[in-house]
């Protein structure tokens, strides 16, 4: 599509075949056009049957629903993406306009039809012969596992699979591990791991699918139905027409812009692409390094994926795990929004000083005649909060805003949502979910196992008695407990979709948080923000790899820039499990407590800015950045006394600043004055 950038003109934005490239999903086959359009027909048929079911649910319940979207989604999954990644110097695709499916994909999604299917001929009998499966059952069992996880290492690569593969071989060689370990079980037969992966309800139709089929599933279609409107167009359009004449304008711009576009694309390192292909060119007018500008639009895009009203996938499984509503999550996310965006607009008014930026025009149109024009792309948003607010379920709001949506597709001649865009529309939005629905039904296994075998608790014993055997109090074992926490969901979330990184740290690592007295959300809400945080994490960091791609800076400091636009995010879920007052940051407590707790974050992300931006008036010593450090630290504790220490320390910082730079003036003048 082009997205239009004032009356100038408009900017290419790359094909989605070309996003994928850069997606932490593998990128799917380019299709036959023949093909191409059988598939998006089949994709098309299973968004209008997710619609209506849910407004008119199938009577066989929950789990008989599931069997079906599997055994939709499942054979197109291994018809879409191609079983080996051929090297690209003997590629034989290289130069060809498709990558059609072979005879052993056919094969293959043949298969996956048939094992999906096959409990619906007798679903009742199926589920009653969970404790004892028949030999037919183990069979068709064990290939559905082996297709999901090809279908998983097709579109997220080998690592999800391996782990599944390890926990697999946990449960039924768990029994013979010394009774005297933490990790021993009971052990498992083959045929009971199967029975726990396929006819219970916390396996391959658990709740990461569930999640998947009727929230996730609904929410693409609603993204891509914005998209097709014109919405994206007209997000990015009013980004680059708010901020104008000012060199700290494009900066704003890109934050704008990313945030807004999240909305549509729900894919932190698609939006960066989307993004930077478009703002790029306006960021190096003027004046932005690669680099910094690099990590500025990862920033942006990951922000978006963090932020209400969408947030990522990992959020509905938040709801689902707590049993909330999914407008309680956003409620958790306000203010940690609010704090992420601080951070980067602080960073953006250092760079642009230490850059010297200058203005950069982008737009000859107002935002106010955009918004006249093309306002109504907010209401279908308004009305998805608006509807949950009143206690309509998640599910049906958005459905209710796809339909809003396409009523006023017809206000853009441009953008009717008539047979072929809407047909387009209904297709992309069941093809976007094609690797989170093979991701989430394959996380499964490790819900599965973690499930029936107690690892969930045992490994929570181990973490909580490995910071115990270094101190016994409770403070410093937190503390470590939490460190250890947050890099280990580091560490799986380089290797893993955001969406299966939080699925495993849910089911493994929260215990452990929990026994120590960690509240559930403030669990939760920790391990979502880094599992989405290791999209800009050194050394892998996709979103930054993207951005370095596009303004043709180098990866590694691109990486290191964009770690410094996101650092208060890091840093502030610390509060929500080490504090007391952590809670009020999650929309917690009393309105005053929230209030308080969130002016001292903001004065430590404002410590933070001058810790890695090096600027208050004038440049920052090191001794005022390391000043700062503590400061920081001292105020995200949210305690009387350590805020106290940290503003104290923060003012000493400042004052030595604003010291030197009257020093600096005044000679600057008295050079002047001679």
């Amino acid at each position: 599509m082009t997205v239009g950038v004032g009356s100038g003109g408009g900017v290419t934005v790359p094909s989605e075949e070309e996003l994928a490239e850069y997606e932490q999903e593998r990128p799917a086959r380019r299709l036959r056009p023949a093909l191409g359009r059988v598939i998006s027909v089949w994709c098309a048929i299973i968004s209008v049957g997710v619609l209506v079911q849910v407004f008119a649910p199938l009577p066989q319940g929950t789990q008989f629903y599931l069997v079906i979207f599997l055994a939709a989604i499942l054979p197109i999954t291994l018809l879409c993406y191609r079983g080996f990644r051929v090297p690209a110097f003997i590629n034989p695709f290289k130069a060809r306009s498709h990558d059609d499916p072979g005879m052993a994909d056919w094969i293959l999604a043949l298969v996956a039809l048939a094992v999906c299917v096959y409990p619906l001929f007798d679903f009742d009998g199926y589920l009653e012969r969970r404790q004892a499966p028949s030999a037919l059952d183990v069979a068709a069992g064990a290939v559905l596992l082996i297709l999901l996880l090809e279908a998983c290492r097709r579109t997220t690569g080998w690592v999800l699979p391996a782990f599944s593969l390890v926990f697999i071989a946990y449960a039924y060689y768990g029994g013979y591990l010394p009774y005297t370990w933490s990790l021993s079980h009971q052990g498992f037969n083959f045929d009971a791991i199967i029975a726990q992966f396929t006819m219970g309800t916390a396996g391959f139709y658990g709740t990461p699918l569930t999640v998947a089929a009727s929230y996730i599933v609904l929410f693409t279609i609603y993204g891509a139905v914005l998209d097709y409107s014109g919405a994206g167009k007209f997000f990015i359009d009013l980004s680059f027409a708010v901020f104008k004449r000012s060199r700290t304008a494009p900066g704003r711009t890109v934050t704008m812009a990313g945030f807004l576009l999240g909305t549509v694309s729900g894919s932190g390192t698609a939006t960066a692409v989307s993004l930077g292909t478009v703002s790029w060119p306006i960021l190096r007018r003027a004046g932005y390094p690669a680099e910094p500008a690099g990590g500025m639009l990862a920033a942006s895009g990951i922000g978006a994926i963090l932020s209400p009203p969408t947030l990522g996938a990992a959020a509905f499984i938040i709801a689902e795990f707590l049993q909330v509503s999914y407008l309680k999550v956003l409620g958790f996310a306000v203010i940690p929004t609010l704090l992420y965006y601080l951070g980067i607009l602080l960073a953006i008014e250092i760079d642009a000083r230490k850059h010297k930026t200058s203005a950069a025009e982008t737009s000859q149109d107002s935002a106010l005649r955009l918004l006249l024009r093309f306002g109504y792309h907010f209401l279908s948003l308004f009305v998805i909060i608006a509807f949950m607010a009143v206690d309509v379920p998640p599910f049906k709001a958005v459905v209710y805003a796809v339909i809003i949506q396409f009523g006023l597709s017809f206000l853009d001649r441009e953008h009717r949502l008539t047979g072929k865009p809407l047909f387009k529309a209904l297709a992309q939005g069941t093809r976007s979910v094609l690797p989170v629905a093979a991701t989430c039904a394959t996380a499964g296994v490790i819900v599965a196992v973690t499930t029936q075998t107690g690892l969930g608790l045992n490994l929570a014993e181990i973490i909580v008695d490995a910071a115990r055997g270094l101190t016994d109090n409770h403070t410093v074992v937190l503390i470590l407990t939490v460190l250890l926490s947050g890099f280990a969901v580091l560490i799986l979330g380089l290797a893993v979709p955001v969406t299966a990184s939080f699925i495993i740290a849910a089911v493994i690592i929260a215990p452990a948080l929990i026994n120590l007295g960690v509240t559930r959300p403030e669990a939760y809400m920790f391990i979502f923000y880094y599992a989405v945080l290791s999209e800009v994490s050194p050394p892998t960091a996709l979103a930054a790899v993207a951005t370095s791609a596009i303004t043709g800076g180098k990866v590694i400091p691109t990486m290191w820039q964009a770690w410094k636009y996101t650092l208060p995010a890091f840093l502030v879920p610390f509060a929500f499990v080490l504090t007391d007052n952590g809670a009020h940051l999650l929309g917690q407590g009393s309105f005053v407590g929230m209030v308080w707790t969130t002016v001292v974050s903001m004065l430590a992300v404002a410590a933070l800015a001058v810790v890695t931006g090096g600027w208050v008036f004038v440049r920052a010593t090191w001794l005022e950045r390391a000043i700062c450090v503590p400061a920081a630290a001292l105020l995200l504790y949210l305690a009387p006394v350590t805020i106290t220490a940290g503003i104290c320390l923060l003012l000493v910082a400042v004052v030595i600043n604003l010291v030197r730079r009257q020093r600096q003036t005044s000679a600057e003048e008295g050079t002047l004055a001679s």
